[in-house]
């Protein structure tokens, strides 16, 4: 467990000139990000690769326990299984919910051979209510080695997001603008 209260907030906002790039201000650390490929909407959509302008709390730490050791933090910790996928059809009543993964499930699978979602921040994006076709399954994850945009969420290099998680407050929230 980290000790201290930690940052109750962090912005993000777009870098000039580049809607899928951004900086992610925490306290007095600036950490660049890369964003969804829509760039930042206020509008968002299911599938329009925006990421979501707004306000919203940071809810758990999903990890791959396999990948890593267990993230010191303050926020309620959960492994991620084979299993564990995220509902994106706007259809299903577990729309925007973590689900288990069935064979022919068309849920967004949290276990990736690609090392986005070794460390998971969930996102309050679109949860109470859940609106269907609003969006779902926004994060805060690993960025990709070559920091291309993500499909809606806020992404960190590796080493930035180990960083952030450890000046991050248990009640903290996130502004996108």
């Amino acid at each position: 467990m980290v000790k201290g209260s930690g940052l109750r907030l962090i912005r993000v906002a777009r870098a000039a000139g580049c809607p899928t790039r951004g900086h992610l201000t925490a306290g007095s650390h600036v950490f660049p990000v890369t964003l969804g490929r829509g760039g930042i909407r206020a509008d968002k959509r299911e599938g329009d690769g925006g990421t979501p302008r707004g306000r919203f709390r940071l809810l758990r730490l999903w990890y791959r326990a396999d990948r890593m050791p267990r993230p010191r933090s303050l926020f309620p910790i959960r492994k991620i299984r084979k299993d564990d996928g995220w509902c994106e059809d706007p259809r299903d009543r577990n729309y925007n919910r973590p689900v288990k993964l069935i064979p022919a499930s068309g849920a967004d699978r949290l276990w990736r051979d690609d090392h986005l979602y070794e460390l998971i921040i969930e996102l309050d994006h679109n949860t109470c209510p859940r609106i269907p076709y609003r969006g779902s399954a926004v994060f805060i994850h690993f960025a990709r080695k070559d920091f291309t945009p993500t499909a809606g969420c806020v992404a960190l290099k590796r080493g930035d997001l180990q960083k952030l998680l450890l000046l991050l407050g248990r009640n903290c929230w996130i502004e996108i603008r």
